[in-house]
């Protein structure tokens, strides 16, 4: 078990070594309103002392050339303004090696661009490579993307660069209330409920009266907030500062839709299952937990935190495994996420400490510990089980491997909650169960809600559409059967045929073949092949930047798309064309894009370039219209389950790609 975490952990920290990996030159935006309607966009390199990076003169023979490259998402909201220029002119000498003249940068040089604003809400995407070296060496090739914003007011704006991925738009409020919830949950486990009443009790009993007791008490649940969010905030910004926006957000895409972290995801989540049923127990080492005991014994604020680090170390079995999923979750958005989440869990966890305290009379009204707590402790085995396939589900869609197909994973999502049931019921029993002689209304209702919820998800064996999991489940596309229609295999084969037949080409569109659209829509999943066909048909196109990682995704095809008044618009109105960002397959050698002296290769990266480089798009879901000569239709759409909302967004983009030609 221990060989097993330390793998884990190792893996981890090697990849987020590699990942931040110094370059030694540190970058950063800004926007500078210079005249009317005239805006200065600038990215400035802080280089390290000893360090240098090269020029931007390209040589077939020469160093590699740092690359500075300033974009228009939207050539009718702004237009460059002559050439880029460079701060300072760069040192140059006559390299042996090179057997040429070279030029390079110190301490700092700034790149700018000059960008007259057209309209509103402009977006420059700025691309930067380079490579730093000293005497001795040189680091490996680097680059980074940034997405500018320009105002159209006479104010100076600071950017980072942004990183694209996960799920997009939707509410961090979400994540909140879901942290909260399970910080609730985890004071019902059997590692953390016993030590309510005696820890409080202590607080109450120490010196100096009930008043220093709450005050202390207080303290308490600070540190323990503290234990559980300084340190996930403490890597984020390390790897932040270290290797910028992009390495942290290079993490979080990794974590998010690499096979890698999710199949060890998904094992140590069955490791925690099997542990909270009564196979073994996962502790922290008994000599660290020891030797914080007892320094808890220390009067003043010193003894406080340690036992607040005790209390963290005993309950880790219990926690673990809910602080890992509401973490890796929250990865799948902003860098800061993750730390807004573990201090809303930590919050929810440490709060009971802190008004039992104050209001001790409560804790007589608290259950005694008994039976029910290990029964809290399968049940949410139960739900680790169930969720822990997430996790193998986003690897399986990513990488096509075929293992998880829709009615799989509902079958697998039947059976654990069918058994949570019987286990409710007292049918089934583990090692450290009392016998169950009746049930309570409590836990009846419980009962009828989980099969409830197992009633609910029968039909989807049959094709049901389940909306309310649909960004939890696989995509219909992988589903085998659906009763009344068509297999998944045949519905893409057909689309596939009835787009060759409506574009007149001799073969189905490209990487249709493990590729598909959702509620039997025909389109294409390559952006040129997709404007071609738009043209020839007259028709506006329908970009979809999504991911098969992505829960939003799913949910708008399932709740929105799904809507009658969509379907027929997207049916027969628009050329769709679906471009995965994480997807791991290699492209046709024709679709390779060249980005300075990188070769993206995968229809993942190839899309992702896409997205920032000519759309200014950084998260999935988004929607973009486009008309002719590549022309934005509306503003570019993200979550949002607004029905009629999305179809007034199809509609304008409509009218509006009619009344220009």
């Amino acid at each position: 078990m221990k060989r097993i975490l330390t793998l884990f952990l190792s893996v981890l920290l090697s990849v987020l070594a590699v990942q931040a990996q110094e370059q030694h030159a540190h970058w950063k935006t800004d926007v500078r309103q210079i005249g009317k309607d005239l805006y200065r966009v600038s990215v400035t390199a802080a280089i390290d002392s000893t360090w240098h990076i090269y020029d931007t003169l390209r040589t077939d023979f020469g160093p590699n050339a740092t690359i500075v490259e300033f974009n228009i998402a939207d050539q009718k909201r702004a237009l460059k303004e002559g050439e880029m220029k460079i701060s300072r002119e760069p040192y140059k000498y006559y390299d042996d090696i090179y057997m040429m003249e070279v030029g390079y940068f110190e301490d700092s040089v700034t790149f700018y661009q000059d960008v007259r604003l057209r309209k509103k809400d402009a977006v420059v995407n700025v691309y930067v490579e380079w490579m730093t070296c000293d005497e001795n060496n040189c680091m490996p090739l680097a680059d980074q993307e940034f997405v500018i914003g320009i105002p159209d007011n006479d104010v100076t704006v600071s950017s980072a660069s942004v990183e694209g991925k996960g799920d997009g738009g939707k509410s961090i409020w979400a994540l909140i209330i879901e942290a909260v919830i399970w910080g609730f949950v985890a004071l019902l486990t059997p590692c953390v409920f016993p030590m309510i009443p005696m820890t409080v009790s202590y607080f109450l009993k120490g010196e100096g009266g009930p008043a220093r007791g709450r005050m202390r008490a207080g303290m308490y649940g600070l540190f323990i907030v503290a234990l559980y969010t300084l340190p996930i905030a403490a890597i984020i910004f390390i790897t932040r500062i270290v290797g910028g926006d992009a390495v942290t957000a290079d993490i979080f895409n990794w974590l998010s839709t690499h096979w890698l972290p999710n199949i060890i995801f998904f094992i140590v989540f069955m490791i925690f299952a099997a542990s909270f049923f009564g196979a073994f127990e996962i502790t922290m080492p008994s000599k660290l937990v020891n030797k914080s005991d007892s320094k808890a014994d220390t009067k003043g604020f010193g003894g406080i935190f340690f036992l607040a680090l005790t209390l963290v170390l005993v309950s880790f079995s219990c926690t673990g495994p809910i602080v890992g999923g509401v973490l890796i979750k929250s990865t799948q958005g902003e860098f800061w996420e993750p730390i807004v989440t573990m201090l809303a869990f930590s919050v929810a966890f440490a709060l009971p400490f802190t008004i039992f305290a104050l209001f001790p009379s409560i804790l007589k009204k608290l259950p005694k510990s008994g039976g029910w707590l290990n029964s809290v402790k399968v049940v949410i085995a139960f739900v680790e089980v169930a969720f822990g396939f997430k996790f193998l589900s986003v690897a399986d869609q990513t990488y096509h491997w075929g293992l998880l197909d829709r009615e799989v994973y509902l079958a697998i999502w039947i059976v654990v909650f069918t058994l949570m049931g019987f286990y409710l019921l007292g049918k089934i029993r583990f090692a450290h169960d009392d016998e169950v002689k009746h049930i309570g209304v409590g836990r009846l209702t419980l009962v009828i809600a989980v099969f409830s919820f197992v009633v609910y998800m029968i039909p989807g064996m049959w094709g049901a559409p389940l909306k309310a999991l649909s960004g939890y489940l696989p995509p219909m596309t992988t589903q085998d059967f659906i009763l009344g229609g068509t297999t998944a295999t045949v519905r893409s084969t057909g689309a596939g045929e009835s787009a060759v037949s409506q574009t007149g080409m001799d073969k189905a569109p490209k990487y249709s073949d493990f590729l598909h659209l959702p509620h039997g829509l025909q389109g294409f999943f390559e952006l040129n092949e997709a404007k071609e066909y738009a043209e020839k048909v007259g028709k506006p196109l329908f970009i979809d930047f999504t991911g098969h990682g992505c829960v939003n995704c799913r949910e708008m095809e399932n709740r929105v798309w799904s809507d009658p008044q969509v379907l027929d618009i997207l049916s027969n109105d628009y050329v769709i064309v679906a471009l995965y960002c994480d997807d791991k397959k290699e492209a046709d050698e024709s679709d390779w894009i060249v980005a300075g002296d990188r070769t993206l290769k995968s229809i993942g990266k190839i899309n992702s370039h896409i997205a920032y480089t000519d759309y200014g798009v950084n998260a999935q879901p988004c929607y973009v219209l486009e008309g002719r000569g590549g022309q934005l239709l509306a503003e570019p759409r993200s979550y949002n389950l607004d029905i009629d909302a999305f179809v007034r967004f199809l509609k304008g983009g409509l009218e509006n790609y009619n009344n220009n030609e």
